[in-house]
């Protein structure tokens, strides 16, 4: 399963969107245009029927209504995610969740429909919801007694994994304490301890075999289960110019280069739901961020996961087998931000179809148009 198509309304920088999905998506735009709010739509799914989350803590983790509402949309405007999700050809999902506030500024649900295929199983708010309005600080999705006719659709959002994982995080996890599941890294290393051996095993072979070729002077890692003083377990490394004089090396001298690298094939193995990345090239050659999506290539062709990456690498992007319908591209517009598809902007998909990649044909959309002058920084 993955999502084929995105329908968004006055959520964060987006007034309106409406695009279809492929398999791998990349996200391109200049900063503070909403590649990470885009991503976090998948994100805010996830956390509704997450274990420990729900409809109204992961609005209040984000600030409230007031905060993931478009800022040039009205108080009484809802904000809309509605989502098709396919089945390589099989059953049509679609979620449709509307949220707004009651008189007294308090979140509510104002939708929620779903649909299989062309047949609509449930429309809220129902009779029931406006007899108890605290039905409407739930979705249906969440509740196992409510979603049995499509929890499917639950599976698959818990299914949604996010990493961006920072190096110190990974280094110095005390700073984590309490988190679980930590996409940034700080309980990075206890989730590798907590997998079954066999999976643990298979995943530290296949990170070994990547770290053979993009860090040649690492030759062997391997996870040290025992926890320390702290309590917490260890990647260690030798490397062959040190071999002699530290036999091995924890991942707090790694570098921030190789735990990202560890990280990003660790999340590429990790599931089989839809994986959202952000910026997978930070700390990396430009000659190992050019096979990115290679490898992620490689990686649907095992398991058929949906990837989702926003990036504005140039070396990520001269990738020749993006194609026009795998690129989002968001540039910004007096009320926010649009988003299209590279094929549906004439100019981007004539360029790729001449030969161009994508750094070529689309990031130039994407670039602030007095970026020139920062040359002068300082005169």
């Amino acid at each position: 399963m993955r999502f084929s198509k995105l329908h968004l309304e006055n959520w964060r920088n987006f007034t309106y969107v409406d695009v279809a999905l492929q398999q791998r998506m990349f996200l391109i735009g200049a900063n503070a245009t909403g590649k990470s709010n885009l991503l976090d739509v998948f994100r805010f799914l996830h956390d509704i029927v997450r274990i420990g989350g729900g409809f109204e803590k992961a609005i209040v983790d984000r600030g409230g209504v007031s905060h993931i509402r478009n800022i040039s949309a009205n108080t009484n405007d809802n904000i809309v995610i509605d989502v098709e999700i396919g089945d390589d050809g099989k059953d049509i999902w679609r979620y449709r969740l509307a949220i707004g506030e009651d008189h007294q500024s308090r979140l509510i649900l104002k939708e929620e429909k779903v649909w299989k295929s062309d047949t609509l199983l449930i429309e809220r708010p129902s009779e029931q919801d406006f007899s108890d309005k605290e039905l409407l600080r739930q979705t249906h999705l969440e509740q196992i007694n409510s979603n049995r006719k499509f929890r499917e659709i639950a599976t698959f959002f818990n299914s949604i994994r996010y990493y961006h994982l920072v190096p110190q995080l990974v280094r110095e996890p005390e700073r984590s304490i309490g988190r679980q599941s930590d996409p940034y890294g700080g309980d990075f290393l206890e989730q590798i301890v907590n997998s079954p051996k066999r999976l643990l095993d298979s995943r530290l072979q296949r990170i070994q075999n990547v770290l053979n070729v993009a860090v040649p002077q690492l030759e062997k890692l391997k996870l040290h289960i025992g926890t320390d003083s702290r309590g917490f377990p260890h990647l260690l490394g030798t490397y062959d110019n040190l071999q002699s004089r530290i036999p091995w090396q924890t991942e707090a001298d790694f570098s921030d280069g190789t735990l990202r690298l560890i990280g990003l094939i660790w999340s590429l193995l990790d599931g089989d739901g839809p994986l959202l990345l952000e910026e997978p090239e930070l700390s990396l050659h430009p000659g190992i961020v050019r096979r990115i999506p290679a490898m992620m290539a490689a990686i649907q062709k095992e398991h058929g996961r949906q990837i989702l990456v926003s990036s504005n690498s140039d070396a990520l992007l001269r990738d020749e087998g993006i194609a026009p319908d795998e690129i989002l591209i968001l540039r910004p517009i007096p009320n926010g931000t649009r988003v299209e598809l590279g094929a549906e902007i004439d100019v981007v998909r004539q360029l790729l179809d001449a030969g161009l990649t994508v750094a070529e044909a689309a990031l130039p959309f994407t670039q602030p148009p007095d970026a020139e002058k920062l040359s002068f920084f300082g005169e």
